[in-house]
């Protein structure tokens, strides 16, 4: 791959143990989709060959939440479904995220009923907010770097007791590729 001509042979490279760590998990996100409606046909999507996930290691697509660490919700959720996506998210492996995928996800969307779950954020812990009815691949693909960011700077905000603090991340539009990278403090 290059790196043996790079280094000598007798020679060695030092870094810090955290910066390897980080490194080898922002490179590996396994995300488990729990995906409905329309919101699903593009998470489909972002992991075809167009969009291609897979370049930001994310393309091992777990359907088992002990071997999952990011939890993509893509999609309305019913109040009869939330105490099943809560076991899955209690069941994946730390540390954990989570995407809310699509404003019916976030917000509860244009089904403004008693039966759908007006965002999840009011039983997960949601880390970033992908906007759009549905968001494309591409706003997706900058949900998961946005994470893959926080990794990588070992940015990631505890509570007094512990627990990690969810990012609450907000990507600003659908038509745009920057992301507000503020934290929320509530």
């Amino acid at each position: 791959m290059g790196l043996e001509n790079a280094i000598p042979v007798d020679g060695y490279m030092t870094t810090q143990l955290s910066r390897v760590i980080n490194w080898a998990r922002r490179s590996s996100v396994w995300p488990m989709p729990f995906a409905t409606a329309c919101c699903g046909i593009e998470l489909m999507a972002t992991a075809s060959s167009r969009y291609d996930l897979a370049r930001f290691g994310a393309e091992v697509f777990r359907f088992s939440p002990r071997q999952a660490d990011l939890l993509i919700v893509a999609g309305r959720v019913t109040t009869k479904m939330m105490p099943v996506l809560q076991r899955i998210y209690l069941q994946m492996t730390e540390p954990k995220w989570v995407i809310s995928m699509g404003a019916c996800a976030s917000t509860g969307g244009l089904f403004n009923t008693y039966a759908v779950v007006q965002g999840i954020d009011q039983f997960l812990p949601v880390d970033v907010y992908v906007p759009g009815c549905p968001p494309r691949p591409e706003m997706l693909i900058e949900g998961v770097m946005a994470i893959q960011r926080i990794i990588d700077e070992d940015n990631i905000p505890f509570e007094g007791d512990g627990s990690r603090k969810p990012l609450r991340l907000n990507l600003v539009t659908p038509n745009s590729t920057t992301v507000d990278m503020t934290i929320n403090a509530s």
